[in-house]
């Protein structure tokens, strides 16, 4: 539980870039408070970028990416617990999430090769597809490395950015900032009350048009949603920048969006990832045995179909 807002607290902002994309931060505290946070959030960012960045030549994740296979390299601590949950939530969803597409994401151009006019051949994405799989992986948690077995290269795209979440509310609270509203790309984690002692209220997105919102409260709770509007246009086809790793190609399956609420925005990111993978029946039966408080929104007939896991139904009762 988390001490009561500081008397005479307002509600304070910050915000920045980072990660190709803009983060911010609003807490209660003083302007005194706010001063220090600028320094130190944006520190912590940048360790992110330093450890887990593929557009970064000398990032930790880039330089495991050119070892010879077989080779560990040993890992910050904060890049092996992003590795440790990325191979536990690829075993459990079947590989449906699966960070050894690097060279999959950046074939398609999404990656730090930049975008591409059209899709690749099949005969490429067989190749880099034959490479992939995160069982080439291997652990030695008690030396904290790594080391692989196969060609695939390691991208943490979609576990990275709810980890900076996390981050970024660690690092409040090692600051002494209990109550504050964390976002980075459109991913949030709120912990505390306002000075009223209201929660952070959040809306989750609604692709097209509006047929309703929903709000939750993120009091001790983070929020991250996958979607396939990103990508690109070819010929009659579009293109999502989401990959299915068990086949090499852009999900194509009639999702729209996967949100997941979950204590980590880490957790929560790569969670929603791998149900806009697996498709609305096996995404839906997926959730619901991990009990994950998810919403599912997917196209049927011509019309999106919203769907909610029992988890999320308790919680907006």
């Amino acid at each position: 539980m988390p001490p009561a807002p500081p008397m005479g607290g307002a509600v304070q902002g910050l915000a920045g870039q980072t990660m190709g994309t803009t983060w911010s931060v609003k807490f209660v505290g003083t302007p005194a408070g706010r001063q220090t946070l600028q320094r130190a959030i944006p520190l912590a960012l940048d360790r992110v970028i330093a450890q887990m960045s593929p557009w970064e030549r000398e990032s930790d994740i880039s330089r495991f990416n050119r070892l010879p296979l077989g080779r560990w390299q040993t890992l910050p601590g904060e890049l092996a617990a992003v590795i440790d949950s990325a191979l536990r939530i690829a075993r459990e969803s079947d590989g449906a999430y699966d960070p050894t597409v690097g060279a999959l994401v950046d074939l398609w151009g999404f990656g730090p090769s930049g975008p591409r006019p059209a899709p690749p051949s099949s005969d490429d994405i067989a190749r880099l597809h034959r490479a992939c799989g995160w069982r080439q992986l291997e652990r030695d948690a008690d030396a904290r490395r790594l080391r692989r077995h196969g060609g695939g290269t390691v991208d943490l795209c979609g576990i990275a950015k709810g980890f900076a979440v996390d981050l970024v509310t660690e690092t409040l609270r090692a600051h002494g900032v209990h109550h504050a509203l964390v976002e980075i790309g459109g991913e949030l984690r709120g912990h505390g009350v306002k000075p009223d002692g209201s929660p952070w209220w959040v809306e989750i997105d609604h692709p097209g048009p509006e047929t309703g919102r929903t709000l939750v409260a993120l009091h001790g709770l983070a929020i991250a949603t996958s979607g396939c509007e990103r990508g690109f246009a070819s010929g009659t086809g579009h293109y999502s920048h989401t990959l299915d790793p068990r086949s090499g190609w852009p999900i194509a399956n009639a999702m729209v969006t996967a949100t997941v609420l979950h204590r980590s925005c880490m957790e929560a990111d790569a969670y929603a990832t791998a149900l806009m993978v697996k498709g609305p029946d096996a995404a839906i039966e997926f959730a619901a045995a991990h009990e994950l408080a998810a919403l599912i929104r997917f196209r049927r007939d011509g019309d999106i179909v919203e769907r909610t896991t029992p988890a999320l139904d308790a919680m907006l009762t």
